[in-house]
C-alpha cells in the first residue's frame, strides 16, 4: 500500500513539473530554430538603405521634446525652428548703440577695463536671442550711466570663446564682475535685467527719504516692495536686506517719511513696520498683513510677484518654465474672446497665489499661441486646461462652462488630484485592415493593450528622416507577419496622440508590448532595424510562439525561362521576391 502511494505521487509530481518542461524545451527548441531558420527569403536586400542603428536613434535635425516644457522655440511645425537655418530671415533692426560688441580679439581687454560686465552668448538664427535683443538694449541704454557694461559675443563667429566658456545653448548670458562670472537665468525682460544687476552691485535696500525720489521710482518701475519702518537701520531693515537678496526680480525701498509711505497706499498713521507690494498689472497693490520675519515676507512675496495671469509670450516664457511653482492652470482663447473670460480668469487666480500659476495663451497668436494650442491639442475655445508640468506632463480639461465656481472647483481637483488626465487622440481610423494598424489615443487600449496579442509599436513622426527611412522595412515586416494571428505590427503618431503606456525617448521610438504582460512596461527594441533584425527579436520576446513558413513562391524556378513561365502562368520569382 505505501509503495502504491509513493509510485501515484511520483506519477503525480511528474505531471505537475511536464507542462514546465514542455515551456522550457519549447523555449530552447525556439531558440535553436531562431540560429537554424532559414530567413533568408526576409531580406532581399532591401534593407541595406537603413542604417544598423538603435531605435533610440533621433532625427538630429528635428529631435522630439514631447516630454520638455511647451517651449515656443521647440514645438513648431517640424521642431526645433531656431535651428532651421534654411528659413532663417534676419530680424528686424533693433537700436543697440549701447551694446559692445565683443570678439576673441578685445574680450579680455575689455573685461580687464571694465569691472562689470554683462555678455550675452548669441547666435543670429536664434529665436530666443531675436526676441531678447530688443530687451537687452533697452536694459543697456538705462545702464549706460552706470559702472555696468552689457555686451555681445556672436558665438557662431567666435568659436574659441564660446568653448572657453562652455556655451551649450542660446542665449546664454553670464556676467563678469573683475573676470569672475555667473550666469543670468532670470527673466529676458528689461526690467529683470536691470533689476538684478542692480542688486548685485548696488545696496541691496534702497532708501527712500523724499517725495521726488517715491515719485521717480513709481514711474520708472514695474514692481517694487515698500517697507515702511521706525528707522532705516535696525533689525527690520536687516530683515528687508535679507530677503531682497534671495529675491532677485523684486526692488526693495524703505522709509520713514509718512508722506512717502502715502505715496505708495500705506495709511501714514499704520502701525510700522508695515510692508506693501506695487504692480503695474490688473492686481497693482498686495498688502503684508504677517509677522514681519524673514520666512513670513518671502512667502508673500514669492505668492504676489507673478501678475494674477500671465500672458504667454516669448518674453515671459522663462519666467513661467523656471517658476517653482510647476502646476499650472492655462485659458486658450482668441484674441477677440478674451474680454469675456478673461476677467472671469484673473478673479479665481486670486485663489490660488502661490499654489498654480494661470496662463493665458491668444490662440490666433501665430507665433507662439498657435504652437502652444498644437501642443496641447486644443482646436477651439475658449478652452481651461490644467497642466502638471512635472515629468509626467499630464494635462487636464474643464468641461464645464466657464465661470468663477467652475474655474475655483476645478483648480481645487488639480490641486488635490481627482481629476481625470486628457490625452490628445486623432480621430479613429475608418478601416484599419492594412498590414500595419493604425494606434491613435482613443484605440490605443484596445490593440496595444489586448493581452492575447504581441504587439510591436513604433512611435513616429511625420517630419522625421528616420522614420521616413523605416517606413519601407516596418511595411515589409508587417506584410510577412500578417498571417500570424496572434502577432500585431502598428505605428502610432507621436505628435498629436498620446497615451501614458507610450512613452517616447525620440522618434521613432520601437516598443514591443508582449502578450499576458499588457501591466508590465514595454521592452524597448534595441536592434538593427532590418526585417530579419526584428524579425528575430519578436520571435525571441513573443509570448505566443509561432514559427513563419517559407513562402514556396520564393523558390527559384530550376531552368525555364522567363517566356517558358509566362506561358505555364507563373510570375518570375524576382518579381515575387520585390513585392515582398
Amino acid at each position: 500500500m505505501a509503495l502504491r502511494l509513493f509510485t501515484l505521487a511520483l506519477v503525480f509530481s511528474a505531471l505537475l513539473l511536464l507542462p514546465l518542461f514542455h515551456v522550457s524545451a519549447s523555449k530552447a527548441t525556439s531558440d535553436s530554430d531562431l540560429d537554424e531558420e532559414d530567413l533568408s527569403f526576409l531580406d532581399d536586400g532591401d534593407d541595406a538603405s537603413s542604417p544598423p542603428s538603435s531605435s533610440h536613434d533621433l532625427d538630429h535635425s528635428f529631435e522630439d521634446h514631447s516630454d520638455d516644457e511647451y517651449d515656443p522655440d521647440l514645438i513648431g511645425e517640424g521642431g526645433f525652428d531656431e535651428f532651421d537655418h534654411g528659413a532663417y530671415e534676419p530680424p528686424a533692426p533693433i537700436d543697440d548703440k549701447d551694446v559692445v560688441v565683443l570678439t576673441d580679439g578685445n574680450f579680455s581687454d575689455f573685461l580687464e577695463s571694465s569691472g562689470n560686465v554683462m555678455v550675452e552668448f548669441y547666435a543670429p538664427w536664434c529665436g530666443h536671442c531675436q526676441a531678447l535683443a530688443p530687451e537687452y538694449a533697452a536694459a543697456a541704454t538705462e545702464l549706460k550711466d552706470s559702472d555696468v557694461v552689457l555686451a555681445k559675443v556672436d558665438a557662431t563667429e567666435e568659436n574659441e570663446l564660446a568653448q572657453k566658456y562652455e556655451i551649450q545653448g542660446f542665449p546664454t548670458v553670464l556676467f563678469f564682475v573683475d573676470g569672475v562670472h555667473r550666469p543670468y537665468q532670470g527673466p529676458r525682460t528689461k526690467d529683470a535685467i536691470v533689476t538684478w544687476i542692480k542688486k548685485k552691485v548696488g545696496p541691496a535696500v534702497y532708501n527712500i527719504t523724499t517725495t521726488e525720489e517715491a515719485e521717480k521710482v513709481l514711474t520708472s518701475e514695474n514692481k517694487v516692495v515698500l517697507g515702511f519702518l521706525d528707522s532705516l537701520v535696525g533689525p527690520d531693515s536687516v530683515v528687508l536686506a535679507a530677503i531682497s537678496r534671495l529675491e532677485d526680480d523684486v526692488n526693495f525701498y524703505q522709509t520713514v517719511n509718512p508722506d512717502v509711505a502715502k505715496l505708495f497706499h500705506i495709511d501714514h498713521e499704520a502701525k510700522r513696520p508695515s510692508l506693501v507690494m506695487l504692480k503695474k498689472e490688473a492686481e497693482k497693490l498686495a498688502y503684508f498683513d504677517g509677522q514681519f520675519t524673514k520666512s513670513a515676507i518671502l512667502d508673500f512675496i514669492f505668492a504676489n510677484k507673478l501678475p494674477l495671469v500671465t500672458t504667454f509670450t516669448r518674453e515671459t516664457a522663462p519666467t513661467i518654465f523656471d517658476n517653482p511653482i510647476k502646476k499650472q492652470l492655462l485659458l486658450f482663447v482668441t484674441s477677440n474672446g478674451s474680454e469675456k473670460v478673461l476677467p472671469t480668469f484673473q478673479e479665481a487666480a486670486k485663489f490660488f497665489k502661490g499654489k498654480l500659476i494661470f496662463i493665458y495663451v491668444e490662440m490666433d497668436n501665430e507665433d507662439v499661441g498657435k504652437p502652444v494650442s498644437d501642443y496641447f491639442g486644443v482646436t477651439d475655445g475658449p478652452k481651461v486646461l490644467a497642466y502638471s508640468g512635472n515629468e509626467d506632463a499630464k494635462k487636464y480639461i474643464l468641461e464645464d462652462e466657464l465661470t468663477l465656481e467652475s474655474i475655483k472647483s476645478f483648480g481645487e481637483g488639480f490641486l488635490e488630484d481627482k481629476l481625470k488626465p486628457f490625452y490628445k487622440s486623432d480621430p479613429l481610423p475608418e478601416t484599419n485592415d492594412g498590414d500595419v494598424k493604425i494606434v491613435v489615443g482613443n484605440n490605443f487600449d484596445d490593440i496595444v493593450l489586448d493581452e492575447s496579442k504581441d504587439v510591436l509599436l513604433e512611435i513616429y513622426a511625420p517630419w522625421c528622416g528616420h522614420c521616413q527611412a523605416l517606413e519601407p522595412i516596418y511595411n515589409k515586416l508587417a506584410k510577412h507577419l500578417r498571417g500570424v494571428d496572434s502577432l500585431v505590427i502598428a505605428k502610432m503618431d507621436g505628435t498629436t496622440n498620446e497615451h501614458p503606456r507610450a512613452k517616447a525617448d525620440g522618434f521613432p521610438t520601437l516598443l514591443f508590448f508582449p502578450a499576458g504582460n499588457k501591466s508590465f512596461d514595454p521592452i524597448t527594441v534595441d536592434t538593427d532595424r532590418t526585417v530579419v533584425a526584428f524579425y528575430k527579436f519578436i520571435k525571441k520576446h513573443a509570448s505566443i510562439p509561432f514559427k513563419l513558413q517559407k513562402p514556396e513562391s520564393t523558390t527559384k524556378p530550376s531552368s525555364p525561362s522567363s517566356a517558358e513561365a509566362d506561358a505555364a502562368g507563373e510570375v518570375p520569382s524576382k518579381h515575387v521576391k520585390d513585392e515582398l
